[in-house]
């Protein structure tokens, strides 16, 4: 049988896979595949004379020919494609697809991932990356190409039109609308902060944010403020990863810096230290910025009085409970989907004319307020931390502080992801009987949707009688499982221990 000339598939974040020859690879051909196959959906599905696409690449080696590629094949195809002059993060790309009027919007970024990596996300007319049916029947579009050769490159049908600083003024202005305390940073404008693009496309924007807020002490880290793929001072680009902070924190200290602000790659993912009370600097998890982010933006909402009923919040399903305690607290909805940004998008695109998107989080660093942009923001998330410790500090308190002020009101809460790795244990066959030695009180299987109310999907949770979760999550493509763990309550590190034996990690 002929090897298939198409091996990839779409996942939570698109196409992503090791560069090099090969069906199997991100090269330029299979880019040009699953761009002809993208652009006979578009054909195929979407009415109209003007079909527009908006590309956008990050830093990562390679990004810039794939970016030309996919652009000449829709152009090849009579599609008009919008490409940005140069590397732009993803979440200006989801903005810039509504403010086009295109039916779809490519990013080229293989996030956090190592160098080797490259990815292709797509995402479609509403800014939210694609889901289903709309990813498995462009795959089942590029699958029907038996070899390269069906590709179109050439002639060009519509040129090929570049954006640039027009849509970074665009896409400045309007997240900056967002913000809600410019008295507090305008007193407090001296604030020092910390910000690492980690070698990416953050470093065009994030600075430039920070100073329109009005912050004017932004200190760079000089060497990750050059855009390179091999991200030569980091072994891994990921603000979730210790090895990421080392030269910012190092910055911090010598510049008694009271934040540090780092965003990956194609700048959608945020992180932040901040310091305790002793003065070291902790770096924060992804839970709780969220949760920070959450109860900052309702407090302020409902003290400007722009906070109303039809409000809501959304969160993946691994992510802090602590933002469906606040919600609740503020008598707002906060709607749980499954993880990948895509479904907390398909939720904004649900409520549209029904309700106002407050904000939304995950465990992994993203987040977005605000409905202009359909997928996480860090540049935005990185204003509205800032913004946030300079309202905090108007009232004497730090980030560290408020976050121990929510752990008093709400319980103590520990949350931490693992990876199993190797041959992995059927917990639908063999479930655990307990957790921390408590009850079961809910199993939740998510491959049943009559009882979750959300797609399939394999993923399995327990919750026991105190409260406390394990969620585990296999992969789709390699024998390893995501195990999430989150513990409540004065003895949550003990119980983490206990549930770290359990399972094994």
């Amino acid at each position: 049988m002929a090897e298939k000339a198409f091996q990839l598939e779409f996942g939570t974040g698109g196409l992503r896979a090791v560069m090099g020859p090969g069906p199997d690879r991100m090269n330029r051909e299979t880019v040009a595949m699953a761009t002809q196959g993208l652009a006979n959906y578009i054909l195929g599905h979407e009415k109209g004379e003007d079909l527009r696409v908006v590309i956008s690449y990050d830093c990562r080696n390679n990004s810039a020919l794939f970016a030309r590629t996919a652009a000449e094949v829709l152009s090849a195809n009579g599609i008009h494609v919008f490409l940005f002059e140069s590397l732009r993060p993803t979440p200006e790309m989801s903005y810039a697809i509504r403010l086009k009027g295109a039916v779809a919007g490519i990013m080229i970024t293989a996030s956090h991932n190592p160098p080797e990596y490259n990815g292709y996300k797509v995402s479609w007319k509403d800014g939210g990356q694609i889901t289903a049916p709309v990813d498995k029947d462009i795959v089942a579009e590029v699958n029907q190409m038996s070899d390269p050769s069906e590709v179109r490159y050439a002639p060009a049908l519509v040129p090929i039109e570049m954006m640039g600083v027009d849509v970074d003024e665009l896409y400045l202005r309007d997240i900056l609308s967002l913000t809600l305390s410019p008295d507090a940073v305008q007193r407090h404008a001296d604030l020092k902060i910390v910000y690492t693009p980690l070698h990416g496309c953050g470093v065009r924007l994030v600075p430039e944010c920070l100073k329109r807020l009005g912050f004017q002490h932004v200190i760079h880290v000089p060497e990750q403020d050059v855009n390179d793929g091999n991200f030569p001072t980091v072994s891994s680009p990921n603000p979730e990863e210790d090895c990421a902070w080392e030269m910012a924190l190092a910055v911090a200290e010598r510049e008694a810096a009271a934040l540090v602000l780092a965003t990956d790659p194609d700048a959608d993912r945020m992180g932040a230290a901040v310091r305790d009370p002793e003065g070291r600097l902790i770096r924060l998890t992804g839970n709780q910025t969220a949760a920070l982010l959450t109860w900052y933006l309702l407090t302020r909402r409902r003290e400007l009085g722009t906070l109303h009923k039809d409000c809501y919040v959304v969160k993946t399903i691994v992510t802090t409970g602590l933002m469906d305690d606040i919600c609740r607290d503020f008598g707002v909805t906060c709607y749980n989907v499954l993880t990948g940004w895509k479904y907390l998008a398909e939720q904004v695109k649900l409520h549209e004319g029904k309700g106002e998107f407050v904000c939304g989080g995950e465990e992994s660093c993203g987040f977005n307020a605000g409905e202009f942009v359909r997928d996480k923001d860090a540049p935005l998330a990185c204003a509205l931390m800032a913004e946030m410790t300079a309202w905090l500090a108007e009232r004497g308190l730090t980030l560290y502080e408020q976050l121990q002020a929510l752990y008093r009101q709400y319980g103590y809460r520990e949350e931490t992801r693992y990876v199993l790795q190797g041959e992995l244990p059927d917990f639908r066959q063999s479930p655990p009987q307990t957790l921390a030695g408590l009850p079961i009180a809910a199993t939740i299987d998510y491959l049943k949707p009559e009882t979750t109310g959300l797609p399939a999907a394999n993923v399995l949770q327990w919750v026991n009688t105190e409260g406390d979760v394990v969620s585990v999550r296999p992969s789709g493509t390699e024998p390893k499982m995501r195990i999430y763990i989150s513990t409540k309550g004065p003895d949550a590190h003990a119980k983490t221990q206990g549930l770290r034996k359990q399972f094994g990690v």
